[in-house]
């Protein structure tokens, strides 16, 4: 057991049940807190301000990530980031506050980012060329089985308020205990990362290089950020019930977990781009086409499990896309920066969902979804000229 933990391939494996319990906590805290509220009568612009809490935490402390990392490595973000992200779930009981929440989702989108970058960036600088759309894959997919999970728990508030608050506590304490196993790494640096001078300077260099990778995280975070946190909203007003709805999204990360290995292999082969035009424009016909058979439940758990099929890789997809790009010493900007995108997108899914379900006049919030990845796809298809960069 003491070699396995030691080995390449046990550290590849702590990794991932990390980020799938960090997955679960987030697949249940978004519909959760998106449910009580509701229940509660906060309007849903309010509701959906509140669920950016946990993104705006990320991107405040985005800018601070890489310089930390390269000082202290991989290890101790990991389980700085985990130890936030425990204690700030065990304190949502403490007091029900649309403030004391929202200053909690941010405490813990500071603990993901530290967490989700660090192991992000840990597999992709160790993960062979031939395997890395395979490792991100399974990488995705880990979160996605979290993620799709989370919503089940969901309902256990109808039994007692902070139990699924507790649960999630526990269960994000169990796998952060794995990290202390784990031996410490650094990133790789050379020359071209010296001479780019400062975190700004890498950061412009890796946008000038891999600018298009960071579309897909950026829809992907509009679409999960929006889906957990505003479409439990949208459903309660068009009287689904708060069960039916966890099965919705559960649906949709079933479909994700289905297709992810899948689509990393065929990324492999014939190239990350064109798997991701192939998942972005059928995730958006999907949605578009589910748009029109709202009043049947179950028929809408079917559309969410394909779209899911299609759109629940754009995240790993795009990460494997910039590592494609990427000169390898900026591969720890490259995640940040996907990380970023992917906070951004998430700020504005809650915030432009909550507006539109508010000011749209009974438009279909689904549509919403199917126009923001459409309008990706164009974007990566016309820049089809994307190649690998290896120097700055």
């Amino acid at each position: 057991m003491k070699v396995f933990l030691k080995s390449e391939r046990g550290r590849f494996w702590i990794l991932v049940a990390i980020v799938s319990i960090s997955g679960f906590s987030q697949g249940m805290l978004l519909p959760l807190i998106a449910v009580i509220f509701e229940q509660d009568g906060v309007s849903s612009a309010l509701n959906g301000l509140s669920a950016t809490g946990l993104y705006v935490g990320t991107l405040l402390i985005a800018p601070f990530m890489e310089p930390q990392l390269r000082k202290f490595g991989y290890k101790p973000l990991i389980l700085v980031g985990g130890g936030l992200v425990i204690l700030s779930l065990l304190l949502f009981p403490l007091w029900k506050s649309v403030l004391f929440w929202f200053v909690l989702r941010i405490l813990i989108g500071i603990g993901d980012q530290a967490l989700h970058f660090s192991t992000q960036t840990w597999i992709t600088s160790t993960s062979p060329q031939h395997r890395l759309g395979r490792n991100i894959a399974i990488y995705g997919m880990s979160f996605s089985v979290g993620f799709g999970a989370g919503p089940l728990f969901v309902p256990m508030v109808e039994l007692f308020e902070a139990l699924p608050f507790i649960v999630s506590g526990l269960l994000c304490l169990l796998a952060w205990s794995l990290v202390f196993s784990l031996k410490n790494d650094f990133p790789e640096v050379s020359g071209s990362s010296l001479t780019t001078k400062g975190t700004a300077g890498r950061f412009k260099a890796a946008l000038i290089i891999a600018w298009v990778a960071f579309l897909p995280p950026l829809g992907y975070g509009f679409l999960e950020a929006s889906l957990n946190a505003i479409y439990p909203v949208y459903a309660l007003r068009q009287s689904i019930e708060v069960g039916m709805v966890s099965i919705m999204l559960a649906a949709f990360s079933a479909g994700a977990i289905a297709t992810q290995l899948p689509l990393g292999n065929l990324s492999d082969r014939i190239g990350r781009r064109k798997v991701l035009l192939l998942a972005l424009i059928g995730g958006a016909a999907v949605f578009a086409a589910a748009s029109f058979y709202e009043s049947n439940a179950w028929l809408t758990v079917g559309f969410f499990a394909l779209a899911g099929m299609f759109v629940g890789s754009t995240f790993s997809l795009g990460i494997s896309y910039m590592a494609d790009l990427m000169p390898k010493d900026l591969l720890p900007t490259g995640n940040l920066l996907c990380g970023i995108a992917f906070s951004i997108g998430s700020l504005a899914g809650p915030s432009m969902g909550g507006l539109f379900i508010e000011y749209s006049g009974g438009l279909s919030f689904l549509l919403l979804i199917a126009g923001i990845l459409m309008l990706i796809a164009v974007l990566i298809a016309l820049n089809g000229n994307a190649k690998k960069v290896r120097t700055i």
